[in-house]
């Protein structure tokens, strides 16, 4: 199923810029925001804790004819862990448990890199704030969420660490 955070994030990653960033996306589910990176030859890693999300990500990539996309499954509290960090972190309807806002935060401070800027498109489930909160002490501003349709809770979350331009 396509949702509708997950449309806005790949609509997002249309134009972002991103030459030259190393980014992953968090629960990246079908991989939409994922393959429009692809396309446009950013250096994308998606992760997601659900083993299927790889099947589906090899699946939507062949359906596209997108080159591969690497996917490791991982979840936001496995420490041991070979991803690195990124410049950009992005992920549609991530903070849907009132646990996810700190096992969020911490999995974003162990993979960002020291400039890196973080997108979250939410759906206002009501742990934005909490998660904005948590980045604060690790150098993240947040930035004004993104415009939405009066009415609707769909928001775009941007923070920001270090110089990013």
């Amino acid at each position: 199923m396509v949702w509708e955070a997950g449309t806005l994030l790949a609509n997002h990653m249309v134009t972002h810029p991103v030459a030259g960033l190393r980014v992953l996306e968090v629960g990246c589910g079908l991989g939409i925001a994922s393959l429009v990176l692809s396309a446009r030859g950013a250096n994308i890693t998606a992760t997601d804790y659900n083993p299927a999300a790889g099947a589906f990500l090899v699946f939507n990539s062949d359906l596209n004819q997108s080159a591969p996309i690497p996917f490791v499954r991982e979840g936001w509290a496995d420490e041991t862990t070979a991803l690195g960090n990124f410049d950009l972190i992005i992920g549609s309807d991530l903070l849907y448990e009132p646990n996810h806002a700190a096992l969020l935060a911490d999995f974003v401070v162990r993979h960002a890199s020291a400039i890196c800027e973080v997108i979250l498109v939410d759906p206002g489930r009501g742990h934005a704030n909490q998660f904005a909160r948590l980045l604060e002490p690790h150098g993240f501003v947040r930035e004004a969420a993104g415009a939405t349709t009066p009415g609707d809770p769909l928001r775009t979350l941007r923070f920001r660490r270090g110089a990013v331009t």
